[in-house]
């Protein structure tokens, strides 16, 4: 993934003038084919990542590995992903850092996984619950397309409504309907100064953990928001708002364990 070349395997974005954007995995003999013609992957490989190529109508294309933000937003996902505006604040207000121990549920399709596998590194280990089959096949396939088959992620087909099996943990990071019915098994899994992190599409939501939250006499520290993004068009003539925003997605509650 370091190199500058592009290689056989590599997992690739095509942008156009437009900056409409077209994932492909790279392969000998392949071909990425689209309105505008088509381009073959055997003039990409060997080729600087950051090429510029013309497809068989003439039509230019930038070619770049992905972000890991451009590849949630284009990667196969069956359950609703949370997207790279809120996992970024989730990765800093949840503070997870190099050689944590975080437990996240559920996985989704890896999106939020992916992000804090390369923040913990191998140092650290990430515990995945999910009580779906499907949701941790896919999202098992789209981490390892990206960043290979980590050797700390920890996949349990378990409802954690069931039960936190691990304990000592530096973060928990919740992504499902009713976080707050963990919020005493999150008091016995957090060590002292731990961070509990819930992500809700509701504000009623919000509110229920927030009051479990105020009720438990183990956390403090309890806050609320949501995150906006508002991308802005830049030219010399005009300088305006984008017509359209990534608006509400979510909210997000963190609180803090107290050592008692």
């Amino acid at each position: 993934m370091n190199s500058r070349t592009l290689a056989e395997g590599d997992t690739v974005i095509f942008i156009d003038a437009k900056d409409r954007r077209y994932m492909q995995r790279l392969k000998k003999g392949g071909i990425f084919h689209f309105s505008g013609g088509y381009v073959e992957h055997d003039a990409i490989i060997g080729r600087d990542e950051g090429a510029l190529v013309r497809s068989s109508l003439g039509i230019k294309l930038a070619v770049f590995r992905p972000t890991l933000s451009e590849f949630i937003l284009e990667m196969p996902r069956g359950a609703q992903i949370i997207y790279p505006k809120d996992i970024g604040i989730i990765l800093m207000w949840a503070d997870i850092f190099p050689g944590a121990r975080v437990l996240e549920s559920g996985i989704g399709s890896g999106a939020l996984t992916m992000s804090i596998l390369r923040v913990v590194g191998e140092q650290g280990v990430v515990f995945s619950y999910e009580i779906r089959e499907d949701f941790i096949a896919r999202a098992l396939r789209n981490i390892e397309t990206f960043m290979g088959k980590p050797a700390n992620l920890i996949v349990k087909k378990k409802d954690i409504y069931e039960g936190i099996e691990e304990r000592e943990l530096d973060r928990i990071i919740l992504d499902l309907p009713e976080p707050w019915r963990l919020v005493t098994e999150a008091a016995q899994a957090l060590r002292p100064g731990g961070i509990i992190l819930c992500y809700s599409p509701t504000i009623i939501q919000s509110q229920r953990t927030c009051i479990e939250l105020k009720k438990n006499e183990k956390f403090t520290m309890i806050s609320s928001f949501e995150v906006l993004m508002r991308n802005w068009h830049i030219t010399e003539q005009s300088v305006r708002p984008e017509h359209r925003m990534v608006a509400h997605t979510g909210f997000i509650t963190t609180a803090r364990r107290l050592s008692l």
